[in-house]
């Protein structure tokens, strides 16, 4: 047992240095020279000297592109969070709860789910065109429309298991005392499902944070997002590593954050539905 306790323990350790090598390495890299970025230097004051040339050059000359790439991520991020848990909790509570006359909860359920199967890149084109059609190109309002759009799916599934998996007991009580039933969903299940509102939050707002497509298609200049800023660090001589590292840090910077303020939510929030 001891042996294979090592042996557990040893595999952990190995998939934390892979999945935190990357990163490791897109920081080391922001502190070196366009010479020394291309090469296989590891450690800083030991393969190469640190410079803060590609910080101050993004912060300085670059930072106007840097911050307004950052605030469009966002403020687009969270306001199609915000709208997405909005509308999934109460789609998610009224199918968990209600019973509809000429069509079974599962089937709504089941189709909310195929939503999830249609890649973006489907839809990308009329989503464009009707855009272009109410003049919301380049604008943070056709970014947060799109991203609510595949958002909202994620959040209606993930609060429909978690308010199955709550007693209803709790609800008809609050119920008989006077309260509505929209009072017992605000006082009574969202907050035994608060761990859970959390992490469909933080599944959106990862979504929205990464989403390349709909970026690249509805922006070109005033609404342009953090991974069109690293996609562009490619220049004529070539992909500027140092500039395009300073950019990836400070786009890892916001979820991580925001990770370490709730990450005691996460992992109830994602179980908490799993079992009833």
């Amino acid at each position: 047992m001891k042996k294979y306790n090592i042996g557990i323990r040893a595999l952990i350790y190995i998939a934390v240095l892979v999945s935190f090598f990357p990163i490791f390495w897109t920081l080391s890299t922001s502190f070196k020279t366009p010479i020394e970025s291309i090469k296989p230097l590891f450690f800083p004051f030991i393969g190469y000297k640190p410079t803060l040339t590609n910080w101050n050059h993004q912060l300085t000359i670059g930072g106007n592109e840097v911050y307004k790439s950052l605030s469009n991520s966002l403020i687009t991020a969270t306001c199609s969070t915000g709208i997405a848990l909005i509308l999934g909790i109460l789609a998610g509570y009224s199918i968990a709860r209600f019973r509809f006359r000429r069509i079974k909860e599962g089937d709504i359920a089941m189709w909310v789910l195929s939503q999830l199967f249609i890649p973006p890149v489907v839809v990308v084109i009329p989503i464009f065109l009707m855009m272009q059609f109410f003049h919301l190109l380049d604008t943070r309002f056709s970014l947060i429309i799109a991203h609510t759009t595949f958002n909202i799916p994620i959040a209606t599934l993930l609060m429909r298991d978690v308010f199955l998996s709550l007693p209803y007991e709790i609800e008809e009580s609050a119920l008989v005392d006077g309260c509505s039933r929209f009072g017992a969903l605000l006082r009574i299940a969202m907050p035994l499902a608060s761990p859970s509102i959390v992490s469909a939050g933080i599944l959106c707002f990862a979504f929205s944070w990464n989403e390349f497509i709909f970026a690249l298609t509805l922006t070109y200049d005033r609404a342009t997002t953090i991974p069109l800023l690293i996609a562009g660090a490619r220049m004529n001589q070539g992909v500027l590593f140092g500039p395009l590292s300073v950019r990836a840090i400070l786009a890892i910077l916001p979820p991580t954050i925001l990770v370490m303020f709730v990450q005691r939510y996460i992992v109830r929030g994602l179980t908490l539905g799993a079992v009833k």
